[in-house]
């Protein structure tokens, strides 16, 4: 077998993989069941149903992928076809996928190209999504479709939520944190009357796929390294800008992040034991944020140094707000991005500004990051 067949066999059977896991994944969001459970697992009537999510999903994925791959073409840049990366457990909620990716196996000379290879997957995919999250809002089911996911709803009628959300455990309900976008859908587009509670959006897999498509979008817009909104961020403002503005962009993400993640009351602690393990979790962090920063300047001591004053200020802001709280499920991004990504961008032969209609596409770009942005993704009760 030649390397270029094993690679297309390697390539095909991911996507078949992943397209399991999503579907697979989809059915559980959809029942709020999992396969592992002996008890009341999801048989294979759910599992197709699964595709509801899945195909959708998948689609937005692919079409953002094949953005990337049409352009790199165009441009004469030899690109590989995705790769899929499958994710799913059976015993826990996921989306099924960590994404796709392409391999760009030239070196890529200048501005102009790195902005179109870059810009091309994320508005072909937030297309796409758009179209899925207005099918979906469009074609609501009727609000008893609820009772089908959960009898035990049906004794308390339609105003179930003032009644089974009391007694849940901490974290048993998830709901979707608004970003500007799916806000807007929800408050303009749905009909008010078969829009569903929010701890119950989950069980619809037309929303769930274009909100997760959004989630997606938004981090690969991120205006650092070389997600494609640091591609595009970098051919907007050149080298020099970049390589000042993304370290800060980094830092205030990581601070937003673990804002509250750690607060000053958590060490007035009676019990010995319990300081010394928060004191120990506090290192352990302390000691991400030194991982994650390390690519933005060599001098280990610089590093040491900006993680404790992020910590320190974020102390600070948890001393004088101890309601203000970030999102911590963001720092293993962050420590990827940081760490393996990196936060600085290739730089190119070719410096030359971008033009008129290019800047604008930019800007509009980092508009949409904005718009699909979450702040907090996932609120458990």
């Amino acid at each position: 077998m030649n390397p270029q067949t094993r690679t297309y066999l390697i390539q095909a059977s991911l996507f078949v993989l992943t397209l399991i896991s999503t579907t697979a994944a989809g059915a559980e969001w959809m029942y709020g069941r999992f396969f592992l459970d002996l008890e009341h697992g999801i048989g294979w009537p759910e599992f197709w149903d699964g595709l509801h999510y899945s195909i959708p999903f998948l689609a937005i994925l692919t079409v953002h992928e094949f953005g990337h791959f049409f352009m790199a073409r165009y441009h004469h840049v030899r690109v590989t076809l995705p790769y899929y990366i499958p994710m799913w457990f059976g015993f826990g909620q996921t989306l099924g996928t960590l994404g796709a990716f392409i391999r760009i196996q030239d070196f890529i000379n200048s501005r102009k190209k790195f902005f179109d290879i870059g810009i091309a997957g994320p508005l072909a995919g937030f297309v796409l999504a758009l179209i899925v999250l207005w099918y979906g809002f469009t074609h609501l089911p009727p609000p008893e479709y609820i009772f089908s996911i959960h009898p035990d709803y049906q004794k308390y009628g339609l105003a179930f939520g003032q009644h089974v959300y009391k007694n849940l455990p901490p974290e048993s309900a998830i709901q979707l944190g608004d970003n500007l976008l799916f806000w807007f859908f929800k408050t303009y587009v749905a009909d008010p009357a078969r829009l569903p509670h929010p701890y119950e959006m989950v069980h619809y897999p037309y929303l769930m796929a274009g909100y997760f498509a959004l989630f997606f979008t938004s981090l690969n817009l991120i205006p650092i390294g070389q997600l494609d909104g640091g591609h595009v961020l970098y051919s907007l403002i050149g080298r020099r800008a970049f390589r000042m503005i993304a370290p800060v962009l980094l830092v205030g993400f990581a601070f937003y992040a673990g804002l509250g993640f750690f607060k000053p009351t958590d060490f007035v602690v009676a019990d010995d034991r319990k300081f010394m393990n928060e004191l120990g979790y506090l290192g352990l962090y302390i000691f991400g944020l030194f991982l994650s920063f390390q690519s933005i300047n060599e001098n280990r001591m610089t590093t040491l140094l900006l993680a404790l004053s992020v910590v320190t200020g974020q102390f600070l802001v948890s001393y004088f707000f101890p309601t203000a709280e970030g999102y911590p499920g963001f720092l293993l991004f962050i420590l990827i991005l940081g760490r393996f990504l990196g936060v600085y961008h290739p730089e190119t032969e070719d410096d030359q500004p971008l033009g008129t209609g290019r800047i604008v596409l930019g800007w509009l770009a980092l508009l949409i990051f904005v718009l699909c942005f979450s702040p907090k993704p996932f609120v458990f009760s």
